[in-house]
């Protein structure tokens, strides 16, 4: 059984991460047009490994791209460039939508997800894109797979299918934990829940893992607290965030 727990489960000392800013985020990166999708591309032009970011619902929040940018420049031996692709084309999800505490905000929630962000049409989408990544930025030889909330079920999608195009994943506080996708996920794979996922889903699936894998639950954080529901003038969250972040950071070192 891997960690489900809230202490750090990697001891490994692989990266220093700049001082996280809990506010005014100035971005390190820059938007270009590829697959036709604006995408927010981030870290060194020579590396050789690229990290596809699968936002949440929200679309481009300055805690996502603060997190991208920090996969993108804290380890200065596993160098990668970092992608976010725009997959909702400007119209993400309105973050007063969540938490869904009125049924205006939960019929808001449940059209978003059946129409702009329908899970399976997006995921359908990724091996076309990491394609089109991969013609723009020839020198990108292997691929990694991050997602946050939605992003994550994305991630579960695109992972347990025998043709994926990434040697190793991550999903972050992932929504609709679904244990039966696992059993498809052969590469290695971390799962940073919260304490608002499903206990006995996240456990279900890390016991239905094939491949290596480090599952953690940061109990004490919420749905989207490495991501656009982040609330970083929070000292405990922004210490929790950090956290995550590095584990990622080590994960990837040692599988991609």
């Amino acid at each position: 059984m891997s960690e489900i727990k809230g202490q750090h489960g990697h001891s490994a000392a692989c990266c220093s991460i700049p001082p996280i800013v809990a506010k005014d985020y100035k971005e390190k990166g820059k938007y270009e047009t590829i697959g036709g999708l604006k995408t927010y591309v981030t870290g060194s032009s020579n590396a050789s490994k690229g990290l596809l970011y699968i936002y949440d619902i929200f679309g481009y929040f300055p805690q996502s791209i603060q997190g991208a940018d920090i996969l993108a420049t804290s380890d200065k031996d596993n160098q990668y460039q970092v992608f976010i692709p725009d997959w909702f084309e400007g119209k993400p999800a309105d973050i007063s939508w969540y938490p869904p505490d009125n049924d205006e905000k939960g019929k808001a929630l449940g059209n978003f997800f059946q129409t702009t962000g329908a899970p399976p049409a997006t995921a359908s989408k990724v091996p076309t894109i990491v394609e089109a990544l991969t013609k723009a930025y020839p020198s990108i030889k292997t691929w990694g797979v991050v997602g946050f909330c939605w992003g994550g079920k994305i991630v579960s999608l695109t992972t347990s299918t025998s043709s994926t195009p990434f040697k190793a994943a991550a999903e972050c506080h992932p929504a609709m934990v679904d244990p039966s996708e696992a059993e498809g996920i052969k590469i290695p794979l971390c799962m940073l829940a919260s304490k608002d996922e499903p206990k006995e889903d996240v456990e279900k699936f890390e016991k239905n893992l094939k491949g290596e894998k480090h599952v953690e639950i940061f109990g004490d954080q919420v749905h989207g607290w490495m991501a656009a529901r982040a609330d970083l003038e929070d000292e405990r969250v922004k210490s929790e965030y950090e956290r995550g972040y590095k584990t990622l950071l080590e994960f990837f070192a040692k599988h991609l």
